[in-house]
């Protein structure tokens, strides 16, 4: 995708094919900065403190961690050490364990001296895939928007929180098909949540669609109801951290009220998601593990003042205690149907089969 109009993933090998670098989200949408990890600790810091975030950015920033681990260190009690550090930096999202299972199995039966280069081809077979699924997801869902098109008039999509490139390798899951469509020439129009507490759909999708030409207007998370009663919605869309076999949806802490909401006005929801977003361990979603995120995320918010310059300021009370669950689950029943690299199916454990038969 682009940054001024010039063409940028969000994670890439540096120059000097020993360190990595990524696109610092936490600064954006007021400055776009590029960091250098080199080493398996900044990369796990960079996955907690979500310098890089998304599903499918999360597990392949991993697998690129255990390079730089096995860079310093190619011994298996080096590569259990890193696999193990990585996996406890954020909890919801499976395509961390999958990317690190993927690198694992590339690497543990390898000598040592044979691992840092394999580690560095997996590492990058997985950044490429990322890029396939996504370019496919964007094809797929693309041909839901033409289909759900009204004539001439704009087609009225909501999104939540960012599902776009920023969240995985390039194109975006959720964004992948808007994208594809606007490029079509499709007229579409995106409302974007802001997505309280750490504003992805305002700081992320709203720069990323900014940057890329496509019509959209930010809005109050709670807007969203008002606005699919008012006829003003024709379509949902969200990204995902993690489905189960069932079907059922765990996204960004809001979704599950979008999902009702479109439920009830009669407007469908779908989510877009690769293969490595499926949790096929897992009967459904009341099983998947809620991350549990820093209250300060509530009570803090960062923007840019009057005179140009960033600041954090307090927004609660002070003592005033917060909670601040990451993640919510909607039920398969609510979700009209969920858009992989393989098609579209339903929000289902038929479903599902139906595009993933080797699963049975």
């Amino acid at each position: 995708m682009r940054v001024d109009g010039k063409a940028f993933r969000t994670i890439w090998v540096a120059d000097d094919g020993q360190s990595v670098e990524i696109i610092d989200q936490t600064r954006l949408p007021h400055v776009f900065e590029k960091v250098t990890l080199s080493s398996v600790a900044a990369a796990a810091h960079a996955i907690r403190s979500m310098q890089v975030r998304g599903a499918p950015l999360i597990g392949v920033t991993a697998a690129y961690g255990v390079c730089l681990a096995l860079a310093e260190d190619a011994s298996d009690a080096a590569l259990d050490a890193a696999c193990e550090a990585l996996l406890a930096t954020r909890p919801t999202a499976v395509n961390l364990r999958f990317a690190l299972d993927a690198m694992r199995e590339a690497v543990a039966p390898l000598p040592p001296a044979e691992r840092r280069e394999a580690a560095w081809r997996r590492a990058g077979e997985l950044a490429d895939e990322d890029v396939r699924l996504c370019q496919a997801i964007g094809e797929h869902g693309a041909k839901l928007l033409h289909a759900a098109a009204k004539g001439e008039a704009p087609l009225q999509i909501l999104t939540h929180c960012n599902a776009g490139w920023l969240a995985t390798v390039d194109w975006g899951t959720a964004l992948a098909p808007i994208y594809t469509a606007h490029e079509q020439g499709l007229p579409l129009h995106v409302w974007v949540d802001e997505t309280r507490p750490r504003n992805q759909g305002a700081s992320l999708t709203a720069w990323e669609l900014l940057q890329h030409g496509v019509p959209h207007t930010v809005v109050a998370d709670n807007a969203g109801g008002h606005l699919m009663r008012a006829g003003r919605v024709d379509f949902c869309i969200t990204g995902s951290d993690r489905v189960a076999a069932n079907g059922d949806v765990c996204n960004k802490i809001g979704t599950y009220l979008k999902a009702l909401a479109a439920a009830d006005n009669g407007i469908p929801y779908y989510a877009a998601l690769p293969y490595t977003t499926i949790d096929w361990t897992l009967a459904d979603g009341d099983a998947i593990p809620i991350e549990e995120r820093s209250a300060d995320e509530v009570g803090r918010i960062t923007g840019r003042t009057d005179d140009g310059k960033l600041a954090t300021v307090d927004i609660l009370p002070a003592g005033s205690p917060a909670a601040n669950p990451a993640f919510d689950v909607t039920p398969a029943r609510l979700v009209t149907g969920l858009v992989t690299e393989r098609g579209v199916c339903e929000a289902s454990r038929e479903g599902l089969l139906g595009l993933y038969p080797e699963r049975r």
